[in-house]
């Protein structure tokens, strides 16, 4: 017998979720703060609740996933909260990225009442990969819990990762998203070079995904910053939200976290000038105005339902990588001939550039991880199965920079306002005994 689950969160990532677990036989109570959301829970054959408690009443499961720290404490604590209504045996997963502060301290209340937490931060594999079940969870909270949650977190994703006590798992989290973010921040600015310089941006694209710069962001969210959406898949308030626990952790650890912490100025700075509820790449737009330009591409659209197109339907075929990890097909109009008359050394420096943003994004969320007391080789496997995996960190024995092109970044970054760049500190590598002098 399939146990009962409530759920809490019927957004964009919770809905997925949602469906997922009612094609494997589950049944599920589903509430969101907004009303509006029963129609479709109801469409898709769940039971409706009107409150949190109605949907943790009965429950063997409750989980939770919600935008903000404070929606998940006022959602299990508040008036006709969750945490009253679950009875002693059952499981709370929280899915959230939230502080794990918070957390502990709903599952200390939850413990007085027999009930068991879990936190279990959620790593889409590809972009927004919850909606093909091709995400990972990071667990953490006792084995026992895990043990139980574990057919319901697989019937959500692909891979579910215990990786410690509760903490550990919103760590691993924040620091896979700070390669995330970082490599947007940085990968934004080179396009905006590179479009200076006269490049195609779409075969740059193309490019950069079969070179030493491929990462997740510059394979999957290229096309969103050339197709004027800025991704609607996530909010800019979640964004600012995540670099802000981020940085916190890293004042928790004493960890110095330089890079990091320019990456979450950048993002508040974007938070105070664009909506809440702004599309999450918003904090590339802040670039665009600063230097008057756009990436946009006139005719483009990106091959996801989340860009200009929102009608737009994945291809149902999927391609799978050397390391098992799988993202949607491409049509082939979006597919660019490799060769380009103007590439020359310009292209070159600006994936040379990438490549090495790459490695020093890593080295930081890996010592963030250290600091938390995470084994070397968890942290590995975490960063290779999150939205942070790159060609650095699967050549991680061998990527080596290439110098020389490195040093032909500030000549082709001209007068353009790059504040991410211009934190590399480029001198200290390219020229160190100069500089050091």
């Amino acid at each position: 017998m399939t146990p009962s689950i409530g759920f809490i969160g019927a957004g964009n990532m919770g809905r997925p979720f949602v469906r997922a677990l009612l094609d494997n036989g589950f049944t599920v109570t589903v509430h969101d703060h907004d009303p509006g959301c029963e129609r479709w829970v109801r469409s898709q054959g769940a039971h409706w609740a009107a409150t949190p408690a109605a949907a943790a009443e009965g429950a063997a499961l409750l989980i939770t996933c919600l935008p903000l720290p404070r929606h998940v404490r006022e959602t299990m604590l508040g008036h006709g909260g969750a945490l009253a209504a679950l009875g002693s045996g059952a499981v709370w997963i929280d899915t959230s990225t939230t502080d794990y502060h918070n957390t502990l301290d709903i599952a200390r209340l939850a413990g007085q009442r027999g009930v068991m937490s879990l936190e279990a931060p959620v790593s889409n594999l590809s972009h927004m990969g919850v909606d093909f079940n091709n995400v990972c969870f990071y667990v953490g909270g006792e084995q026992a819990a895990c043990d139980i949650a574990r057919p319901v977190l697989d019937a959500m994703g692909q891979n579910t990762l215990h990786v410690g006590a509760i903490g550990h798992g919103q760590s691993v989290k924040l620091l896979t998203n700070l390669l995330f973010y970082g490599a947007t921040l940085a990968w934004g600015e080179l396009l905006l070079v590179a479009q200076n310089q006269g490049l195609d941006l779409r075969w740059l694209w193309n490019v950069a995904k079969e070179s030493r710069a491929d990462c997740f962001v510059v394979d999957q969210v290229t096309p969103m910053l050339l197709d004027g959406s800025y991704d609607h898949s996530c909010t800019l308030e979640i964004t600012v939200k995540d670099m802000a626990l981020t940085v916190a952790l890293a004042d928790e650890l004493d960890v110095e976290l330089r890079l990091g912490r320019w990456i979450e100025t950048r993002y508040r700075q974007a938070g105070k000038r664009y909506p809440a509820h702004a599309n999450h790449l918003k904090v590339v737009a802040l670039m665009e105005t600063e230097n008057q330009r756009r990436l946009l591409i006139d005719g483009f659209t990106a091959p996801s339902p989340y860009g200009a197109d929102r009608t737009y339907r994945h291809p149902g075929t999927f391609v799978i990588d050397a390391r098992g990890r799988r993202k949607p097909s491409l049509p082939e109009r979006f597919r660019y001939p490799l060769s380009h008359p103007a590439c020359g050394r310009y292209a070159q420096c600006l994936l040379e550039v990438m490549a090495w943003i790459n490695h020093n994004l890593r080295q930081e969320a890996l010592q963030l991880g250290r600091a938390m007391g995470l084994e070397p080789s968890l942290l590995e496997q975490v960063v290779s199965r999150s939205c942070g995996a790159s060609w650095v960190d699967d050549h991680r024995d061998h990527y080596r920079p290439n110098l020389a092109l490195l040093r032909d970044l500030p000549e082709l970054m001209g007068s353009l306002h790059l504040p991410m760049l211009h934190q590399l500190n480029l001198a200290t590598v390219v020229d160190p005994v100069r500089h050091a002098s």
